[in-house]
């Protein structure tokens, strides 16, 4: 079986210089270290050590063969994000980086395609760029967990995600500046533990606030790495929702009722997860994640998947037929088209 990865990261061989351009300090920046090897730094900071995958095209598409991938979606990684810094700034770097996946994916022989990404700390301008993407090509835009303070469930952002079903564009949210990393100084703990809680707080956001009930069922959106801990932590959640009303805030109904509304992607590398997570929310809101190409991803994309014991149709919806419907690939290619794609 093929597959369509819908979680995969990028950064650009070069960009501008960012700090000196905005004239502040600490912004994103590359520094090529030896041949198809570089530094992400943060002002004097190694922030992350990557290799060429992830701004070759030709080398990209090689392992896409080696995984038997057929499309991968790419997108920003969320430290490129800019959500503390003014909007306008914000908005110059998304503009960049948007451009930039656009024309990585167009030397990528048709098996790339992109999220952009948006200055979500301004919603009237998130919506403008996010328009002009998807009229660029874009297929959808990936935004972080939170901004500041506000979770997803903030009025603003609500207002974007309900432009976002109106231009019928794929979200991808992402976990990004994980809570408590005071407490979690040591051995990656902000990524292994902080990370699926910034996940499982957006999802539950979304449920008790009432967002979704005032969201068009239009809306497509998935959540990165299994949802986090939400599949798990359901039954605890469900259980507060019926013994303490203070716990339904201003949704509609139990908190199962609304695993129908979102996707979460296969990045949990354990086959038990996978079979719960499938369980829980349901073999067609599962698709084909693996964090391509940092450390923390899959490996292998889509091994995992290939490698259970889950029945042949669930192991095809979760590959690739479900992406076909969250990226909406489904309305824009022809029988002979999706036949080349898959």
């Amino acid at each position: 079986m093929r597959a369509i990865d819908i979680h995969a990261h990028f950064f650009p061989e070069s960009w501008p210089d960012l700090a000196a351009r905005f004239g502040s300090p600490d912004w994103p920046a590359i520094k090529h270290t030896e041949k198809g090897k570089a530094v992400i730094m943060l002002g004097e900071r190694e922030f992350r050590h990557i290799h060429a995958s992830c701004w070759d095209p030709e080398l990209r598409v090689e392992e896409m063969e080696r995984n038997g991938v057929d499309l991968q979606v790419i997108s920003s990684t969320p430290v490129l994000f800019g959500y503390e810094r003014p909007a306008a700034h914000a908005l110059e770097c998304a503009q960049m980086f948007n451009d930039a996946a656009l024309e990585l994916s167009a030397q990528g022989r048709g098996r790339l395609r992109s999220l952009c990404q948006v200055p979500l700390q301004d919603v009237d301008a998130s919506c403008k760029e996010l328009t002009r993407c998807m009229r660029a090509g874009h297929l959808g835009v990936q935004i972080g967990n939170h901004v500041g303070e506000k979770n997803l469930d903030d009025p603003g952002i609500v207002t974007f995600l309900h432009h976002c079903a109106d231009e019928g564009a794929a979200v991808l949210v992402h976990p990004w500046d994980m809570m408590g990393q005071h407490r979690m100084p040591k051995y990656m703990m902000p990524w292994t533990v902080a990370m699926p809680a910034e996940t499982q707080l957006s999802i539950v956001a979304l449920i008790v606030s009432g967002a979704f009930d005032q969201l068009p069922g239009k809306l497509r959106i998935c959540f990165a790495h299994g949802g986090g801990s939400f599949a798990f932590l359901l039954g605890r959640l469900e259980n507060a929702w019926k013994h303490h009303p203070v716990a339904r805030g201003r949704s509609e109904h139990a908190p199962s009722h609304y695993v129908n509304r979102f996707y979460v992607d296969s990045a949990v590398f354990d086959q038990r997860a996978l079979r719960f997570l499938i369980e829980t929310m349901g073999a067609d809101r599962v698709v084909l994640g693996s964090d391509y190409p940092f450390p923390l991803g899959e490996e292998r994309a889509g091994k995992l998947v290939r490698e259970s014991e889950l029945p042949a149709a669930v192991i095809s919806k979760v590959l690739s037929e479900n992406a076909l419907q969250f990226l909406a690939l489904e309305s824009t290619i022809g029988a002979g088209e999706r036949q080349g794609v898959l």
